[in-house]
């Protein structure tokens, strides 16, 4: 049925992209992807995952390809300042036979997921992106020159989304939450059974495991003005900010800390647009629409789900508008959730709040997120 959609357009490469893509053309769809980036680069340190991710993962058929390259483990800890156990949270298993949590590369799970791309024939232009789209008639001109005409278009170009901007040009803007995030790629520690996390004053810091070899380390650092950092200046800053914790493991990652860390700092900020994400023949998924702060390591995964879901709607019901009505309704507020519960957990941190009110939201928001799409 694909509710009268037999062409369509996915504007961007990036994650919930990539989904979209793939299981769009696995349902017969004639699907163009165009990625602005000629070299269909992914930026980044390690991505946290969780067992609603596996769960995707399985639909998508990249399990196998995932713990190649990538990592897994159980709950997650909280470590006290000589990284004695203080506490540890579950998180739901939601495959058969892989623990409740993992870590991969950013780059390394956008290498999996383009290739199951290219693999289901989806037709891909790099270093592309549109000038004008016609809404109503679907009709899309390119950067190239040519011009083509869809039944459907995905705009799922990010948190700066030019798609979000050409049809709602008064849409609300990010809003920057008072914190930054310190990533750098670090060895594995081996007395680190999973994902670890340490709180201090202004600071969070944590440890999650990527590869057999690699775990990627994260800080979070208030920060109540969003200000340029030099890169020049990245590996002094970062060992300054873990020197505030006494942990003995983090003291030894800072030490190691140098130009092959892969360090990157970026200021927090998020976005839910309302209602509707739709006009005309045109959809928005994504960061385009519900860009999160990382503390509940979803932001990728409500992506993705957007992809699954957008297919499942079309396959579902007999035109556009029907399906684009269900589709809004299984997300919107799941996806809100995950903005809002994240915000709340950065505010709580900012404010020297009630950590067993944190623990609360990061388990009730995991058991959410273990929930049926």
């Amino acid at each position: 049925m694909n509710a009268g959609v037999s062409r369509a357009l996915v504007i961007g490469g990036g994650f919930s992209g990539m989904t979209a893509a793939i299981v769009l053309q696995r349902q017969g769809v004639a699907v163009d992807l165009v990625e602005i980036d000629k070299d269909w680069r992914t930026y980044g340190a390690g991505i946290s995952l969780n067992g609603a991710t596996f769960r995707l993962f399985g639909q998508l058929g990249i399990i196998d390809a995932y713990l190649k390259a990538g990592a897994t483990c159980d709950g997650v800890h909280m470590r006290g300042p000589q990284d004695q156990l203080v506490f540890e949270m579950p998180t739901p298993t939601l495959v058969p036979g892989l623990p409740g949590n993992g870590g991969i590369m950013r780059p390394a799970l956008a290498r999996i997921l383009a290739d199951k791309v290219r693999a289901e024939g989806v037709s891909v232009r790099l270093g592309v992106s549109f000038t004008t789209i016609d809404a109503d008639s679907g009709r899309v001109a390119f950067t190239d020159g040519s011009a083509d005409e869809y039944d459907l278009i995905v705009g799922a170009d990010g948190f700066a989304s030019s798609v979000r901007k050409a049809l709602y040009p008064d849409a609300p803007k990010p809003r920057y939450v008072g914190q930054a995030v310190w990533r750098a790629v670090v060895p594995r520690p081996a007395e680190l059974p999973t994902i670890t996390m340490w709180m201090g004053p202004k600071l969070k810091a944590g440890v999650n495991h990527v590869s057999d070899t690699q775990s990627y380390l994260f800080l979070t650092e208030d920060k109540p003005v969003n200000e340029h950092v030099d890169p020049a200046q990245f590996i002094d800053r970062l060992k300054a900010l873990l020197a505030r914790f006494p942990s003995p493991v983090l003291t030894r990652l800072a030490a190691g800390l140098g130009a092959d860390s892969q360090i990157n700092y970026r200021p927090l900020e998020n976005m839910m647009l309302p209602r509707p994400w739709t006009r005309g023949k045109v959809v928005l998924i994504g960061d385009a629409v519900h860009a999160t702060t990382p503390h509940m390591a979803a932001g990728a995964l409500m992506g993705m789900e957007d992809g699954v879901v957008l297919a499942e709607e079309l396959a579902a019901r007999p035109t556009l508008t029907e399906a684009f009505a269900a589709f809004e309704e299984r997300r919107f507020e799941r996806c809100r959730m995950v903005v809002e519960n994240s915000g709340r957990l950065a505010e709580i941190e900012i404010t020297g709040g009630d950590h067993a009110e944190h623990a609360r939201i990061m388990g009730q928001t995991l058991g959410a997120l273990a929930q049926p799409i």
